[in-house]
């Protein structure tokens, strides 16, 4: 197609932000109706340059064109108003407003000239679209009171609603259901017909084959090439992205596993789980797999003391832990890696350097209540190094890193308690292929030093691939148990089903 007829096209764009050099002039472009997959590790600038596009960031050089002619967005109102909306990876609801007032936010219908809002049309309309992404919720419901995969539909309708010619979604499927992401996928198809132009940021192969018309490839902040979805294969696509091959995705285990540590027996919360048991031995790497919605990370939640059983124990090293808090199960040598790093894994606002001492401030405080700053910067630049996290000081804020470095920073807040036993609930969820093999080493390494660990994952590969046994939760109870050599995704998905 004629260079006439691309709807946007990124000409030399380049970022820098203090430390790092996030593009390098970097060409893009997009046709209509066609779904662009923008492929690369974390960190490879994939986030920014949409960014740029949608009037966020602002491009210390080169051009951006839309129709041929060159724009400059100073706002993502101006970047809205010419046609282009973006669904972000990290969720920023307005909790405590309904459905419909986080749809209408900045765009609220009002009766008439007067500011009174119209609010019978705004719920007719927000209705509307929450049957377009399949949602069956009332659109007078609270933010605060849905799943995050709920609230990830609602921004996914909220970019509907804008009626864009460019749609950009950012690992939009990284906290919904297989059903859910199936009506994205319709969608998705919808807007092709309708000739939008649909950028698509994800993590999933499987995911990128179904859906793409095109792959652009980042590496290091550099544009790599674009290739047709049909002409390139995974392991091609891998080898573009991380420049080394990873056959070996999932590393040989050689874990030598042995007396049971930890025993959860008859664990119930209402609404969540019922009459779940379990045990874990020194050494294993047990997989809690299970469809979403299935009580996972509630169970988890409540081994660690966050949340409060009804009923059941739990012992580690036979003796029974009454009335876990967290303050008590780490004592107790617990870790847990949550599934929501951004929401209570980190503090996004506070550096590298603190974020990783958090849970050790207690052992790194003197006599008087002060911290032992040579200490503790020692320690955290340790596992700076240990973890290969990228970043430019040890204080810079944790939020500004990509999402591979925030989770490193997030274990290695746990590593430095040196629990022994690791829960890590989805701990490679909107990460790159690469760093995910660098955490499945860290964790199998761990396993081999005589950790235990509990691994919750929602891909399938991960639990087949990582775990030496795997129980299956199904509508909040254990519905049943494989050994991890004799596992398939057929058994899996058996099992997850059968209280569904």
């Amino acid at each position: 197609m004629e260079k006439d007829k691309w709807v946007l096209e990124m000409q030399n764009v380049s970022k820098s932000f203090p430390g790092v050099h996030a593009l390098k002039e970097i060409n893009f472009r997009l046709l209509p109706g066609k779904v662009h997959v923008v492929m690369g590790e974390n960190g490879a600038g994939k986030s920014t340059l949409m960014k740029i596009i949608a009037g966020i960031y602002k491009a210390d050089s080169g051009k951006m064109l839309l129709h041929g002619e060159e724009v400059k967005f100073q706002t993502p109102r101006q970047a809205l108003h010419r046609g282009i909306a973006m669904i972000h990876q990290e969720l920023s609801p307005v909790l405590e407003m309904t459905i419909t007032e986080n749809l209408f936010l900045g765009k609220e219908i009002t009766l008439g000239k007067s500011r009174l809002l119209d609010e019978k049309k705004m719920n007719k309309s927000a209705e509307e679209l929450l049957a377009r992404v399949g949602l069956e919720i009332p659109p007078t419901t609270r933010m605060k009171n849905l799943s995050v995969s709920q609230m990830q539909m609602v921004e996914i309708a909220k970019a509907l609603s804008y009626h864009s010619e460019i749609i950009i979604m950012d690992e939009p499927t990284a906290a919904i259901t297989d059903k859910e992401v199936e009506k994205l996928f319709q969608i998705i198809r919808q807007l092709k017909d309708e000739n939008r132009c649909i950028v698509y940021i994800s993590h999933k192969m499987k995911e990128i084959f179904q859906i793409a018309d095109e792959i652009t490839v980042f590496r290091d902040g550099s544009y790599i090439g674009t290739y047709d979805a049909d002409s390139i294969t995974e392991k091609e696509l891998i080898k573009y992205m991380v420049d080394r091959d990873l056959s070996q995705i999932y590393p040989k285990r050689e874990n030598t596993i042995t007396d049971e540590v930890f025993q959860l027996e008859n664990a119930s919360q209402a609404g969540f789980f019922e009459d779940v048991s379990f045990s874990l031995r020194r050494g294993e790497i047990l997989g809690i797999a299970g469809l979403m919605g299935a009580g996972r990370t509630e169970l988890m939640n409540a081994v660690f003391g966050i949340t409060k059983l009804n009923a059941g124990k739990i012992s580690i090293h036979n003796r029974i832990v009454k009335k876990p808090t967290p303050n008590k199960m780490i004592a107790n040598g617990l870790g847990y890696v949550t599934e929501d790093r951004k929401g209570n894994g980190l503090v996004l606002e506070m550096g590298v350097r603190d974020n990783m001492i958090l849970a050790s401030l207690h052992d790194l405080m003197n006599r008087i209540g002060f911290i032992k700053k040579k200490k503790a910067a020692e320690l955290s630049l340790n596992f700076k190094e240990r973890l290969a996290i990228k970043t430019p000081t040890m204080e810079k804020e944790a939020g500004e890193l990509s999402g591979g470095n925030q989770q490193k920073i997030v274990l290695a807040k746990w590593l430095m308690q040196n629990p022994e036993i690791i829960i890590f609930d989805e701990p490679t969820r909107g990460i790159d292929v690469g760093a995910k093999t660098e955490i499945y080493k860290l964790i199998t390494a761990l396993a081999e030093q005589g950790k235990s660990i509990i691994f919750i994952s929602s891909e399938m590969p991960e639990i087949l691939g990582m775990c030496d046994r795997i129980i299956v939760l199904s509508g909040g109870k254990i519905s049943g148990e494989l050994n991890g050599k004799e596992a398939t995704q057929e058994k899996i998905l058996s099992f997850a089903g059968k209280n569904v």
